[in-house]
């Protein structure tokens, strides 16, 4: 067994767990990973993927809750998620101590490098980064969105090798830590607009910009999608990060396509390698081509330009 493949905290914990933590897990093929990792999100504190054994086609997917919170809603989306992928998948429950939980964390979150230019690094770390990357740095006790999963890294290395256009409009949709937006700031000095449909995300990235000493250049909003206000007020980008998931991303192709500028540049993840087919197809049917795909192991990541009045900067 790996170490943890991905960090996906929806509302991280700041309370005190009077009655105690849980560790709920069910293990799934890769194409159920999406619709069972959203339903152990909506009642967690945190969510992470393991590989479940060396064919890096099974996984589990694994979250920390208070016990006996949430269980009707764990129970619906549990049905749901079963109903729609046809599998049983139990859930195993394992009672885990905060301490223990939190120490277990920091161990799983050591400082990952991304790509040739990016470091991530906990507030657990000591404060000796090597001055050869561009530091983000992430509380590891609230850690998700913390550049070890496939579609962060890939993110990351998408955005060096289009920096060289230096984009000036920038969006973050779906923004969850904020590590994207602060790459961008960081390797381009340039302001970013981050949005995300979940509230505690939109407080953790601001947060995280501020701890970063990125503050003035990202701006967090909470909204849904393309209708947030700030979204439709900043268009067209020249840059879009959308690291979400394939079905939503196919269903926001076409506002993708309508709010991005000509010769923009969208960077799509949080697929799984045989979903990339499907998400590329709804975005051709909008005009988009692809220019550069990236696998890190079960995950891909697509870059699309907006060709029509393409020229660099």
């Amino acid at each position: 067994m790996s170490a943890a493949s991905h960090h996906a905290v929806r509302r991280p914990a700041v309370r005190r767990h009077a009655s105690g933590l849980e560790t709920i897990s069910v293990t799934v093929g890769d194409a159920a990973v999406p619709l069972f990792e959203s339903a152990l999100a909506s009642v967690c504190t945190t969510v992470g993927i393991f590989e479940a054994d060396d064919s890096q086609c099974v996984w589990r997917i694994e979250g920390v809750k208070d016990i006996g919170q949430g269980e009707a809603e764990l129970e619906r989306t549990l049905t749901l998620a079963r109903l729609m992928t046809g599998l049983d998948a139990p859930l195993v429950r394992e009672r885990t101590e905060a301490e223990g939980w939190l120490a277990r964390t920091y161990e799983a979150f050591p400082e990952q490098h991304a790509g040739r230019r990016f470091a991530i690094r906990g507030t657990h770390l000591d404060r000796s980064a090597s001055r050869a990357r561009l530091t983000i740095t992430l509380d590891a006790g609230i850690a998700f969105g913390s550049g070890e999963h496939g579609s962060t890294r890939g993110c990351l290395r998408a955005l060096e090798d289009v920096a060289h256009r230096r984009p000036r409009r920038i969006l973050d949709m779906g923004c969850g830590s904020g590590i994207l937006a602060m790459a961008a700031a960081k390797l381009l000095r340039r302001p970013v607009l981050a949005v995300d449909i979940e509230p505690w995300s939109v407080r953790v990235t601001a947060s995280n910009a501020a701890m970063n000493g990125l503050g003035p250049l990202i701006k967090a909003r909470h909204g849904n999608g393309w209708s947030t206000p700030a979204v439709r007020a900043h268009a067209p980008y020249d840059l879009v990060f959308a690291n979400i998931l394939a079905r939503p991303l196919c269903r926001m192709a076409e506002d993708l396509a309508r709010h991005l500028a000509p010769g923009g540049t969208a960077i799509l993840a949080g697929l799984l390698n045989t979903q990339a087919r499907m998400v590329l197809a709804a975005h051709r049917r909008q005009g988009l081509v692809l220019e550069r795909s990236y696998r890190e192991g079960d995950w891909t990541t697509l870059v699309l330009r907006r060709r029509d009045g393409w020229r660099d900067r």
